[in-house]
């Protein structure tokens, strides 16, 4: 089988996923499932052979690979999709995981994410993060949102990824999209250089390490509106992995100026539907006041209680999103005790 007859096989059965691993048949990942696709294990020529077709499809150059390092990559098939795949060795063979990208910006009404995450959009500055581990949907919320500003606002939206998933087209606004390490050096080259290309609108596709951190809060200083992710599982947590990553002596100023420029922090989690489709699960924390003081004073285990009681301003806590699918059958009991925050206390509200 070619390896456009298995892509093309993937789109058709609505597959996320599909890996090439040596000593495996095909692996199609569906709603989270892994369906094995015959009896036939893959060999490690096998691999090789796709793989080889992989780069020839999209042109790109194999200088990565032959340096024995991982290859991270996307590519577009018309008609078809486009794709990001991850290409690396394991028990001395090559291997790949493909993420199918379907063609188009993903509908957030089909997508279930409420109003009060897309709304976080319509900010004009300040920054702005969506956090959660990886394959959590992040990247979802993060298109559904650069679409809704470019839908309807007039501004230059840049954005920086690694590599470029969902392709948005001009709209009401100019969307400049650039891929790390093939468009700009990295994100923080990239990030330096958006500064002086006239942005509204800035995506950061992940915020790493303390010089990009550093970076990404000055240009939300600058009056734009910034919108990034990190690896974390709660507001507080994000809030908390931003200052650990400066040195003690500023922690204090890097918490006056986040209390300063953050507009609002959303955490997501895939959670196994009642149907066994895969749904978004959030947590959003907005900015207010209350929640200004509470960051400027490191006062971060009060965050929980002021977004269970400002359901009004659109906040909520994980946990409390978690009860509402499962109040209206979405999730199952067994599901969100297993995907909430605070065991003990969900069972005693059950």
């Amino acid at each position: 089988m070619s390896i456009e007859e298995i892509l093309k096989n993937a789109v058709a059965a609505d597959a996320s996923d599909i890996f090439l691993i040596a000593g495996l048949p095909l692996t199609y990942k569906c709603s989270g499932s892994q369906n094995r696709i015959g009896d036939k294990m893959l060999l490690p020529e096998d691999i090789k052979a796709l793989i080889d077709e992989i780069y020839e499809i999209s042109k790109r150059q194999r200088d990565n690979l032959d340096r024995g390092t991982d290859d991270d990559f996307s590519f577009s098939i018309s008609h078809l999709g486009r794709f990001r795949v991850n290409v690396f060795r394991q028990r001395g063979s090559l291997a790949a995981v493909i993420r199918v990208i379907r063609f188009g910006i993903p509908d957030p009404v089909k997508m279930n994410i409420p109003e009060s995450v897309l709304s976080l959009a319509d900010n004009k500055k300040g920054l702005v993060l969506v956090t959660g581990s990886a394959g959590s949907g992040k990247s979802t919320t993060l298109a559904c949102m650069i679409d809704r500003i470019n839908r309807n606002r007039s501004c230059h939206i840049i954005t920086m990824e690694d590599p470029i998933e969902f392709i948005h087209r001009h709209d009401k606004s100019i969307v400049t999209q650039r891929e790390v390490f093939i468009d700009t050096p990295s994100y923080l080259e990239s990030l330096r250089s958006a500064l002086r290309e006239s942005p509204d609108v800035i995506l950061l596709g992940e915020m790493r390490d303390y010089d990009t951190i550093s970076a990404a809060i000055t240009a939300a200083e600058t009056g734009t509106l910034l919108i990034s992710t990190l690896h974390t599982s709660s507001a507080v947590n994000t809030i908390n992995r931003i200052v650990d990553v400066f040195p003690a002596s500023q922690q204090h100023q890097i918490k006056i100026q986040l209390s300063q420029i953050l507009k609002g922090i959303v955490a997501q989690q895939l959670v196994t539907g009642a149907d066994g489709e895969l749904i978004p699960a959030f947590e959003v924390l907005k900015i207010n006041s209350a929640v200004q003081n509470m960051i400027r004073e490191d006062k971060l285990h009060q965050l929980p209680s002021v977004m269970q009681s400002s359901a009004a301003e659109g906040m909520f806590t994980m946990d409390s999103y978690l009860l509402d699918l499962y109040k209206q059958g979405k999730i199952t009991k067994d599901e969100l005790l297993l995907s909430c925050v605070n065991y003990d206390t969900v069972s005693k509200k059950l």
